[in-house]
């Protein structure tokens, strides 16, 4: 005869885990980060103030005449609670007012910097949320994956201001002046990535320009989707970024694409030109490639020129 018996003991902890596992959700880490967070942004808020005031709070400013007299260029007049949700949650904080004195000799309300005006959420939650709907997630799925996060504070009206927000910052980032921009080498490629459209993964080939500056820095210069890596598609990221001001580079790097070949020829055939290594070996490698024609009759004119 067979005797099963249980520890007492195992049987206890087992039940203790699955009660701290499934009843009871209180995570005091989470609850001090954000309590943390809270104290953090409120803090920074009220040095910003005090920086701009020149004296902390509750200082007295000094008497006319007095050392430090000029620094004093307003009054605080109470706080406003605000809220913000971050990666940390949805906080509650405590923001401070103040009235400065302009030069009309009449008074405008502070604005802080760091938190502005009307705002109601952290860039990064900004650009968790707009990834989550670029990653091919409709607007109800993002709410529900983020619920847990955001303490339900995201709906479907946050996930398209947000969206609407970000393509209009896109806009405005492809659309910007390049007239000041130090650039001497650019390295031009095509590439292949997928994303999902219509609930559906499929390849999406991007231009890609970065502009070298003259301390060595790397820029993004453009990002565009063009259907394809055709002369007429390099053609017009060359004319746009030029139109915005691109001055002549000293070189350029290319991956040897058969249209960029043609597009540069027709918009600075006399900067020189080099091939990426990686594609120059697999040029070497492949001599029946189509890119090779044109790149050699490019190379060809040049070296005659």
């Amino acid at each position: 005869m067979t005797s099963h018996t249980t520890n007492a003991d195992s049987v206890h902890s087992i039940d203790e885990a699955a009660t701290r596992l499934f009843d009871n959700w209180f995570d005091p880490i989470e609850i001090e980060v954000r309590a943390r967070a809270r104290e953090f942004i409120e803090e920074l808020i009220r040095g910003e103030l005090d920086a701009v005031l020149a004296r902390p709070r509750y200082g007295r400013g000094q008497k006319a005449g007095d050392e430090g007299s000029a620094g004093v260029t307003g009054h605080r007049h109470g706080s406003r609670t605000r809220s913000l949700t971050g990666t940390f949650g949805p906080i509650e904080i405590e923001v401070p007012r103040a009235r400065l004195n302009t030069a009309a000799g009449k008074t405008t309300e502070w604005k802080s910097q760091a938190l502005r005006a009307y705002q109601r959420r952290t860039l990064a939650a900004d650009a968790l949320i707009a990834s989550c709907y670029l990653a091919g997630t409709n607007k109800r799925r993002v709410r529900r994956a983020l619920a847990a996060l955001f303490g339900g504070a995201v709906g479907k009206d946050t996930v398209s201001r947000t969206w609407r927000k970000v393509k209009g910052d896109w806009d405005t980032w492809n659309a910007r002046s390049l007239a000041d921009e130090p650039i001497v080498r650019l390295i031009l490629d095509g590439t292949v990535v997928r994303v999902r459209l219509d609930r559906k993964a499929t390849a999406i080939s991007l231009l890609v320009v970065i502009g070298v500056r003259a301390d060595g820095q790397k820029v993004l210069l453009a990002a565009k989707s063009m259907g394809g890596e055709s002369a007429e598609a390099w053609r017009a990221v060359l004319d746009d970024l030029i139109k915005r001001g691109l001055r002549r580079p000293d070189f350029l790097i290319v991956d040897g694409g058969a249209g960029l070949a043609c597009a540069l020829a027709a918009v600075w055939n006399d900067v020189p030109v080099q091939r990426c290594t990686v594609h120059y070996a697999e040029l070497r490698i492949m001599p029946t490639s189509a890119a090779k024609p044109a790149w050699e009759a490019v190379i060809a004119v040049k070296e005659a020129a």
